[in-house]
């Protein structure tokens, strides 16, 4: 299957989340053997992207979300387990989850 962001194939998924920003993911990310002065730089940079435009983190977080339920519904799955019943809290009268 092919993916498509604005008429541009992205091959990866890091490609795919750099077409759908519109920025590249090292701005947000940062590099590991990046200087503080190229740090500084780097997020100058991303809060004059957010200052034009406050509604990306928004879009962002929406998209991560709807990522996250299409491709990793396990993570948003909780299953409560049930606590091993003991004598104890019967006998004092105390609730025991069931």
């Amino acid at each position: 299957m092919k993916t498509y962001v604005g008429g541009q194939r992205a091959a990866t998924a890091a490609e795919f989340i750099e077409l759908a920003l519109g920025t590249p993911l090292e701005l947000w990310l940062g590099a590991p053997d990046e200087s503080a002065e190229e740090r500084a730089a780097r997020l100058d940079a991303a809060r004059d992207i957010l200052a034009d435009d406050p509604a990306l983190v928004d879009s962002v977080t929406q998209l991560a979300v709807e990522v996250l339920g299409a491709h990793a519904p396990a993570l948003l799955n909780v299953t409560v387990l049930d606590r091993p019943r003991t004598g104890r809290g019967r006998a004092s009268g105390r609730a025991v989850a069931a």
